[in-house]
């Protein structure tokens, strides 16, 4: 059996996948404890309701994506190579793999979109707010809240993903630019 820290991440894992194959009306708590292989109590004891459930899966993801996009980020680049790059390595990290860009996607579009960005802002150590706020980076953006920064920003990478658009070389390069000039200022 496995032990409960693995068992609630495997809860976490199964919700993202019952989420991205069939949208939220097929991923009860019965059904995410079954793709999980734990009883329906065990995920309950790990999270009180499927609402819970979605936040900590959200979260969880972000932050795994925050870390996978800036992990090797170098921090001499220039603001807008920097970008570049983080939006690059989103794309890339979603498109292999694809549950978390639709179960983002997912989210993003639903009631839980309010609680999750919360979540997920709530973490003090997420690397990709820490870049937002570094003060060469911060001076280059427009002020707008962050979570429409991201929409302006990240979202696109995230659709992309999510619906598996295959892209060359050099037309990632031409959306991620647009992305930065949607969120720089002129």
């Amino acid at each position: 059996m496995a032990a409960p820290k693995n068992r609630a991440a495997a809860v976490r894992a199964a919700l993202r996948t019952l989420v991205a194959r069939h949208g939220f009306h097929g991923a009860s708590m019965s059904a995410v404890a079954k793709e999980a292989g734990v009883a329906t109590g065990t995920a309950y004891t790990h999270y009180a309701s499927k609402d819970a459930l979605v936040v900590a899966a959200y979260a969880e993801t972000k932050a795994e994506l925050a870390h996978a996009i800036t992990a090797g980020l170098t921090s001499d680049l220039p603001p807008r190579e920097r970008f570049h790059a983080v939006w690059l390595s989103c794309y890339r990290y979603l498109t292999a793999h694809p549950v978390h860009a639709q179960f983002l996607l997912q989210v993003e579009h639903s009631p839980y979109r309010l609680a999750a960005h919360e979540a997920a802002l709530a973490n003090e150590d997420d690397p990709l707010v820490a870049e937002v706020a570094r003060s060469d980076m911060g001076a280059l953006l427009v002020s707008l809240p962050l979570d429409v920064l991201y929409e302006l920003a990240l979202s696109p990478a995230v659709r992309l993903a999510a619906g598996r658009v295959e892209l060359s070389s050099d037309e990632l390069s031409v959306v991620a630019d647009g992305c930065w000039r949607a969120i720089s200022k002129p």
